[in-house]
């Protein structure tokens, strides 16, 4: 019996370029931002605040980064029935709000990436511009 499995993770060279190209399409956008890159079990890789950005944002950004990586799915995508009551039972760790993306390559989640200090569309382009610039799945 096999008690291992293999397991793949983000380099540092993607999680640098990841954050690089989220900075990249923030300036672009005239909207600087909060960026929080997370692994599959939800723990800070990189967190990034832009000069300008929202400071409240860099909470919400880790919390998006956070639930797109625990749910495989973009963080909006919390049904909006129970958003209130898991924000709650999480003390704010899951959250409803677009902007959260989760890294995934061929269909496996290795992390989650979570923008914030925008509009919702606009902390969606960041996180998509970032996965791009991996290669990513697109979400």
């Amino acid at each position: 019996m096999n008690y291992l499995r293999q397991v793949r993770s983000l380099t540092d060279e993607a999680v640098a370029a990841m954050i690089d190209a989220a900075r990249r399409a923030a300036t672009e956008s005239g909207q600087p931002q909060c960026i929080v890159i997370v692994d599959a079990s939800a723990v800070d890789l990189a967190v990034f605040r832009m000069a300008g950005a929202k400071v409240l944002s860099l909470a919400s950004a880790r919390a998006k980064a956070q639930t797109a990586a625990s749910i495989g799915a973009r963080s909006d995508s919390v049904p909006e029935a129970v958003r209130p009551a898991i924000a709650a039972a999480t003390k704010g760790t899951v959250t409803g709000l677009p902007g959260g993306l989760p890294i995934c390559f061929d269909g496996e989640c290795v992390g989650g990436i979570g923008i914030g200090s925008g509009t919702g569309e606009q902390d969606m382009a960041v996180a998509a511009a970032a996965l791009a610039a991996v290669g990513a799945d697109p979400v």
